[in-house]
């Protein structure tokens, strides 16, 4: 009987014609756009440089400001109250004010001041903004010899690309499950295995089961896309990353289930998943790190699973890290898939 439930669950995908294809279409558009979209790198920031001293020392610094692929000169304003005017109007970013006798400072040993004024709507922007700026302004090399370990050249999408691998999974391994169950609610063709000698266990594995498969296709098919386009390849076993996936799925799949148990339509499945990926998705350290967050928005990430698998991902993936590393992330995905395995079959009901 397993095998028929399971052998049903395959022939339905295969009979949608646009499910299959979305299933390999989102993961490529994913890593293909998001890593480049989903930066913190800021670039082209518009700067006006107001050079009051007019001396050379001045314009090689202005030169310097060109040539850096951080920065786009757009105005020489002559006094300060236009560059102000200029940031005012959202025709500039960033303002610089070099004051006279900066090069006669410099002569003298004296580090010259100068003034930055930066547009801080957007806060992220302004605070690297303004450190390129500095650290043009001063280029003295520091006395401490820096080392930057599992990331060295500081390639924010070395970063990005583990974690978007668990969003593509979230995505597919819980909205699947839980839109399949209700669309069959909806069409009535459940009624037929509510009527057999099913168990609730079987009904719920044979469920699962196809959406594991599905997992694993898209991890592969993510982690080839990441070798092929930005050369990132797993550090540690990838058995460890097989093996975690297996329980991540299984996690996510069961709350899928969980939500289309007690979801009579579609768009109301649709929904409820939808506001606990997001809420998965912005508390778990994706795009904020859970140490920035507020104190008691960080006891509330450890009831979130997608938090324990992005670690894994990132742990595994860029540092190498073995079983013994992820131990407590590895336990806590267990429980969370337990709870929610054993939730799916004790809340679907057969009605007769």
């Amino acid at each position: 009987m397993l095998r028929y439930l399971i052998e049903k669950e395959f022939k339905q995908l295969k009979r949608n014609r646009f499910l299959p294809r979305l299933i390999l279409l989102f993961p490529c558009v994913m890593m293909l756009v998001m890593p480049w979209a989903a930066t913190l790198e800021i670039e082209d920031l518009r700067i006006a440089v107001i050079d009051h001293d007019q001396s050379p020392s001045s314009q090689r610094l202005v030169h310097r400001i060109e040539a850096s692929r951080y920065f786009q000169l757009t105005a020489l304003p002559a006094s300060y109250a236009q560059g102000l005017n200029a940031i005012e109007k959202d025709q500039v970013d960033m303002l610089l004010e070099i004051p006279r006798g900066f090069e006669k400072d410099q002569a003298r040993g004296v580090s010259p001041s100068t003034l930055i004024a930066v547009n801080t709507v957007n806060g992220t922007k302004g605070v690297l903004g303004s450190t390129y700026l500095q650290q043009i302004l001063n280029p003295q090399p520091s006395p401490a010899s820096v080392r930057y370990q599992f990331n060295p050249y500081l390639n924010y999408k070395v970063f990005m690309v583990p974690a978007l691998m668990t969003m593509i999974l979230v995505l597919l391994c819980g909205f699947l499950p839980a839109l399949n169950v209700v669309s069959e609610k909806e069409a009535g063709t459940i009624e037929q295995i509510n009527v057999s000698p099913v168990s609730r266990f079987t009904f719920t594995l044979a469920k699962l089961l196809p959406y594991w498969a599905i997992g694993f296709v898209v991890l592969n098919l993510c982690m080839l896309l990441a070798w092929l386009v930005y050369g990132l390849t797993p550090e540690g076993n990838i058995l460890t990353i097989y093996l975690t996936t297996l329980i991540f799925a299984l996690v996510m799949s069961g709350l899928g289930l969980v939500i289309s148990n007690y979801s009579s339509t579609l768009q109301q499945a649709m929904f409820v998943m939808w506001f606990c990926m997001l809420i998965f998705i912005l508390m778990s350290g994706l795009f904020t790190p859970i140490s920035s967050m507020p104190e008691w928005a960080q006891y509330i990430t450890y009831l979130n699973p997608l938090r324990y698998f992005m670690e894994i991902m990132r742990m595994v993936y860029l540092k190498g890290s073995h079983i013994g590393d992820i131990g407590f992330q590895l336990s806590m995905l267990s429980t969370f898939a337990v709870l929610l395995y054993v939730w799916a079959i004790r809340s679907y009901r057969k009605q007769q």
